[in-house]
């Protein structure tokens, strides 16, 4: 689950899993699977990254580590 705020200020949690597409209209707007769409204060972006962080938790996507100093 991921926590989003609606343009009301109301925050609220989404099982990301269901997310179809998020786009910018000029506000960002997340479209469910279902066809519901939600208007959200977070940018694209910052819905991209909580998503991801969401996949990675629960384990969809695999965590990418930043290649370290060779030696």
């Amino acid at each position: 689950m991921i926590l989003l705020t609606k343009l009301n200020q109301t925050p609220f949690t989404l099982n990301a899993v269901y997310i179809e597409r998020v786009e910018a209209t000029p506000d960002t707007v997340v479209t469910l699977v279902s066809g519901k769409k939600i208007h959200v204060l977070e940018s694209v972006t910052e819905v991209m990254d909580k998503v991801t962080g969401y996949y990675q938790q629960i384990s969809i996507l695999p965590t990418v580590q930043k290649p370290g100093p060779m030696e």
